[in-house]
């Protein structure tokens, strides 16, 4: 599991004293956007939506930085995919926003009995939450960084963002880049080391989210809860993706490795571990191997593999696959002769066959390049697998049966899961993504994270006639008939 360094690096004494300052300017911050949003609680249409125009330009005028900073983090970054994910992925999510946002703002009418209320309304309304924390993961630092405040600042909040020390260039980017587009009381950053990660969720937040592990999603929700602060909470888990006997076949085998190589393996939503029928178990390697010796011959030499994180990080993943080996289970190198970059930290990605459940890899999210694959004899099986688990950030079901798909799908939990392919379900602006369980709650994305994000305001508007003052004492005749009349209607009509 990942520990409370993985928010932070530690640096030692010399850190204290710029913990110091930087938590002061985070507590500067905070109260600075508090009166802000005291001033100017309801941000207008229109100023939302210049907002929005402002997130996407700065994502696109910063593109080749934010390259250059993920390449620099990483070691090796696809720069194809950083278009991709962390620019245009934001850059979409704004477009959606802004398509959507008059009529997320709509007022929401609810019912109100017209014989007591008379032309009474009763209405949603969704208002500004405050001030918002958003704790960033190394993984996605701008997709992370910036996007969820898409849904934020459509809903009319102002926003602080505290990026992962493990991604420095990044997070200075970021800095700089919402000094040039927002004024501080609006959107800023809180850069800091190990002291700043454990003072961020302490302050009285009106939203705080964290992304990360659910070691660390405990803390988070612990240091949150002194103040009642409501949280956001995406944290990860062992990704399944169950192969129905009908899906054994290139186009699956391809869509789950393509999955787990995004990253090389480190994204939440990456494929975790693959349960494939026992007797196809042999079929699915050697798919395996033809996919990466026909498209991917050199891929963990190429610039499509992405580093991993840190020394730390990589020789976690060589303890977990060491194990296995040296457990006696079937190791299957998709790259024959590849070996390990220190220098790039660049790792092949393998297969563990069949591997014991007490193994590390299958009990910890392995975040790397790492694939076991658990045989499985029914779907029922397969099925009970997954539920004896904690439950999932995202799970996937190959097959070409719906009513077999549909019924994994049924007696299973997971936060978020697809059909015939992987992690879709966190690429699409439209669909709310979050977990359940120890993979997280709450949603943001979609018109689920405008509202998670806002406060959802019943509001009665009385009007005329009615009967209201019936409910004021001294209770009469009026009431006596109104409470009649609603037992009448309650019992079907038979007296009391």
């Amino acid at each position: 599991m990942r520990a409370l360094q993985d928010m932070v690096v530690t640096r030692g004494s010399e850190q204290a004293g710029d913990d110091a300052a930087a938590i002061a300017g985070l507590r500067n911050a905070f109260e600075r956007q508090k009166q802000a949003f005291v001033a100017h609680p309801c941000p207008s249409l229109p100023e939302r939506q210049a907002h929005l125009a402002a997130l996407a330009g700065m994502m696109l005028a910063n593109r080749d930085r934010i390259r250059k900073a993920i390449s620099d983090d990483f070691c090796v970054h696809p720069e194809l995919f950083t278009d991709l994910v962390e620019v245009l992925g934001v850059a979409g999510r704004v477009g959606y926003a802004l398509s959507q946002l008059e009529a997320w703002m709509r007022d929401e009418e609810r019912y109100a009995d017209p014989a007591l209320f008379g032309t009474g309304r009763a209405f949603i309304r969704y208002q500004p939450k405050g001030v918002i924390g958003n704790i960033v993961p190394w993984n996605f630092p701008f997709d992370i960084g910036v996007g969820p405040l898409v849904e934020m600042l459509a809903a009319g909040n102002r926003v602080i963002v505290k990026p992962s020390d493990y991604t420095p260039a990044c997070g200075s980017l970021l800095a700089e880049m919402f000094r040039a587009t927002f004024d501080p009381d609006h959107v800023t950053t809180a850069v800091g080391g190990i002291e700043m990660a454990r003072a961020f969720p302490t302050l009285p937040w009106n939203h705080l989210l964290y992304t990360g592990s659910p070691h660390i999603g405990r803390e988070v929700m612990t240091a949150a809860a002194r103040n009642l602060t409501p949280v956001t909470l995406e944290l990860g888990g062992k990704c399944p993706a169950i192969l129905l006997d009908d899906a054994i076949d290139k186009t699956s085998v391809a869509s789950i490795l393509g999955t787990k190589l995004i990253k090389n393996g480190q994204m939440c939503i990456s494929v975790d571990h693959c349960l494939v029928p026992r007797k196809r178990v042999p079929e699915f390697v050697e798919l395996a191997r033809r996919h990466m010796r026909d498209n991917m011959p050199s891929y963990s030499r190429s610039g499509d593999c992405t580093g991993i994180i840190t020394e730390r990080h990589l020789d976690r993943l060589l303890k977990l696959l060491n194990q296995a080996r040296e457990t006696g289970h079937e190791i299957v190198e998709l790259e024959p002769g590849a070996v390990v970059d220190r220098k790039t930290r660049r790792m092949p990605l393998v297969l563990v066959v069949v591997p014991r459940d007490d193994l590390e890899l299958m009990k910890e999210e392995i975040f790397g390049p790492i694939l076991p694959i658990k045989a499985y004899d029914t779907v029922d099986d397969a099925i009970a697998f997954v539920n004896a688990g904690e439950r999932p950030l995202g799970l996937y079901v190959f097959g070409h049966d719906d009513a077999q798909t549909g019924r994994v799908l049924a007696q299973t939990i997971s936060g978020g899961a697809c059909v015939n392919t992987c992690a879709t379900q966190g690429a699409l602006p439209s669909l709310g993504f979050g977990g359940n369980g120890m993979s997280g709650m709450g949603r943001h994305h979609g018109i689920e994270g405008f509202r998670e994000f806002s406060n959802p305001r019943g509001v009665f508007v009385r009007g005329q006639p009615d009967l209201m003052d019936a409910f004021f004492p001294p209770y009469g005749d009026t009431l006596a008939a109104i409470t009649a009349a609603a037992f009448s209607q309650a019992t079907g009509g038979a007296s009391k």
